[in-house]
């Protein structure tokens, strides 16, 4: 296979070379480091997960078929904290779990704690339902991560022997099987190992998972047979649930679950960079616009039904109910950052932007010690026993299916990686955030300093220096939310319009060390609506500030707040106040509310209640349920 890398492909700055000193995302990012990934290893230490490769029958903690994966995603989340701040006794616990693996790891490179040691007869005999290649792929990531931040290379060239084992059984020669995973991860995996070790021979092996995903006779048949099932046992219904319903690149609707479906388009997206393949990047192109034209919420989050966890149909966006799972957005997130390196185009970054403020960012409290599987746009706590698992008003410490929790620590320790990056010719800024940057634009490295207090201000200061004076162009998002954006660089004003393309500003010049660029993101409070189609939410709006989507709060607002109608010309103010949920942003205002207290008995009655004038505060979704517990609501009807 000759490999061709996609010729506008952009490459992130690592996430050694940029430092956060925001308001907003610092101290996120140091609560991750010093208690997240703390309670993260004491709850899989307490489950057995961390042991689970010296389980032995008659013991607790009999080790689950994806167990392998919430260590594999401590272990990404603690490296990406080491790669900036080394601790030496969180080094040691991953060096004592990384031994134990390479211990229990067969002589044939083969891997996994559940099907070593509890059912090792079944190995490779459903890759339908169980997680053999979707743990292994998380593993590699794990290695990867470990190896680039500590150097420390025994967990990597534990995970190539595995690698190297996974290519002997899989593919299209003689004995090999040519089946795929059912839950799809190894695809973006196997193309990380690849780019850490140059081994040409992982990259076609995640390129075999996409080319025969969905191909006739159907693998997921073959393998029910070879169990003594019939494939129509199957519980799930459709292939559709893991995207092996047609050939990936027949698809043009994202369905079935959420989390699968973008790690595979992530995984799409990889190969296509790495290989030239435009078949697989017009197949992600259709599928980008299907989920973000018809089937995303407007917090970024994606999947809205427990059934499946995951798509339904078009336009189908209940917000109660709303599934929305914290590890959906955060493939999202992985999905169009990839795609964003494909095509330099700001509107994956937008969508990128928009999940990680909200939709993601949702999924942990302020303390950083309980997390949410299902971010829902509306709750009502006396609904809690009847909604569908997981979406409830509370946070939890920790989950049976605890996929969420490592997640989003190893999503929150890589962050600064996803703010920069590089071309032969351009420095790119995709999210802003007080800090600096040392990016390589062709030979030279420049330094970019930010000033801001983005998201909460939308004005943006910063100091170029380049090490020795060089032309190169400065690519700069304008974000899609904004309007009446303004430039200066080096006080002398600039036509953003005549200089944008894809949705970023490029100053092209000479830049000379200290050079500065001011721009300026007007952030106005904006009531957005819904497409019309989206039944769930017609009458209402959503308010948003910048980046950020508000909802409003039991605690600020009291109860019924599905009562409280918004006038069409009712002013809204934002203000900061620093007293609140770590200081934030929050938009007040007039509404009107019925008055419950001339209600009596009734359930029904036809004479109309005359409204009342009632104050509003709203906060930023990201932060609810992180005071009593209550109802929230994000959309609201407009009077």
């Amino acid at each position: 296979m000759n490999v061709e890398r996609h010729p506008h492909r952009l490459t992130s700055v690592p996430l050694t070379d940029v430092e956060f000193r925001d308001v907003f995302w610092a101290p996120r990012i140091e609560t991750n480091r010093s208690t997240t990934l703390n309670i993260e290893y004491e709850q899989c230490k307490k489950t057995g997960r961390i042991d689970a490769w010296r389980w032995r029958a008659g013991r607790r903690h009999k080790p689950h078929i994806f167990w392998d994966s919430d260590v594999a995603k401590w272990i990404e989340a603690a490296a990406y904290s080491l790669a900036t701040r080394r601790d030496r006794g969180l080094e040691r616990r991953i060096d004592a779990v990384v031994e134990m693996m390479a211990e229990a790891q067969g002589a044939d490179g083969y891997l996994n704690s559940h099907f070593q040691l509890v059912e090792p007869e079944k190995r490779w005999s459903n890759l339908r339902d169980w997680h053999e290649l979707y743990c292994a792929g998380h593993l590699m990531e794990a290695g990867v991560a470990y190896e680039q931040a500590t150097g420390k290379r025994k967990l990597v060239d534990v995970m190539c022997r595995y690698a190297d084992y996974i290519g002997k059984v899989f593919g299209r020669g003689p004995g090999q099987l040519r089946g795929y995973p059912g839950h799809e991860e190894i695809e973006l995996a196997l193309v990380k190992l690849y780019r850490a070790t140059g081994r040409e021979g992982y990259l076609r092996l995640s390129k075999f998972f996409i080319d025969e995903r969905g191909k006739r006779p159907h693998y997921f048949d073959i393998e029910a047979r070879r169990r003594g099932e019939g494939p129509e046992s199957f519980w799930a219904r459709s292939y559709a649930y893991n995207q092996s319903h047609v050939p990936v690149r027949e698809q043009a609707e994202v369905v079935g679950h959420a989390v699968r479906a973008c790690y595979l388009y992530a995984g799409m997206a990889d190969v296509a960079a790495e290989t030239g393949d435009k078949t697989l990047l017009r197949a992600c192109r259709r599928l980008w616009r299907n989920l973000t034209e018809r089937r995303m919420y407007i917090t970024g989050g994606i999947g809205p039904t427990a059934a499946n966890e995951g798509f339904t149909v078009d336009y189908d966006l209940p917000n109660e109910s709303g599934y929305a799972e914290t590890c959906a957005a955060i493939a999202l997130v992985f999905w169009a950052h990839r795609m964003l390196h494909l095509e330099a185009d700001a509107r994956y970054a937008d969508v990128m932007e928009r999940a990680l403020y909200n939709g993601v960012l949702s999924g942990v409290s302020l303390d950083g010690q309980r997390f949410f599987y299902a971010n829902p746009l509306t709750a009502y706590p006396g609904m809690a026993a009847f909604t569908p698992p997981h979406v409830t008003t509370k946070r939890q410490a920790w989950f049976g299916c605890a996929c969420c929790p490592p997640n989003i620590a190893r999503l929150i320790a890589s962050l600064p990686g996803y703010a920069y990056s590089q071309s032969k010719d351009a420095a790119w800024i995709h999210l802003y955030a007080a800090g600096e940057a040392c990016v390589r634009v062709g030979d030279h490295e420049v330094t970019l300093r930010q000033r801001t207090r983005y998201p909460w201000d939308g004005r943006v200061r910063i100091s170029v220096h380049p090490e020795a004076p060089s032309r190169f162009t400065l690519a700069l998002r304008i974000p899609g939310w904004s309007r009446g954006a303004t430039l200066k660089v080096n006080a002398r004003g600039v036509r953003v319009d005549a200089i944008t393309t894809g949705g970023y500003a490029k100053i092209e010049r000479r830049w000379t060390r200290g050079d500065t660029v001011a721009l300026n993101l007007p952030m106005p409070v904006e009531r957005v609506e819904a497409h019309p189609r989206v039944r769930q939410d017609c009458g209402c709006v959503a308010l948003q500030r910048g980046p950020i989507v508000y909802c409003l709060e039991e605690v600020d607002n009291g109860r019924d707040l599905g009562d409280i109608a918004l006038p069409a010309k009712a002013r809204l103010r934002a203000r900061m106040d620093r007293g609140l949920l770590g200081g934030v942003v929050v938009i007040t205002g007039e509404a009107l509310r019925r008055d419950g207290s001339v209600w009596g008995g009734e359930l029904y009655r036809a004479v109309r209640s005359k409204p009342r004038r009632v104050g509003i505060k709203a906060i930023p979704y990201c932060v609810w349920a992180n005071r009593a517990e209550g109802e929230m609501l994000v959309w609201i009807r407009e009077a």
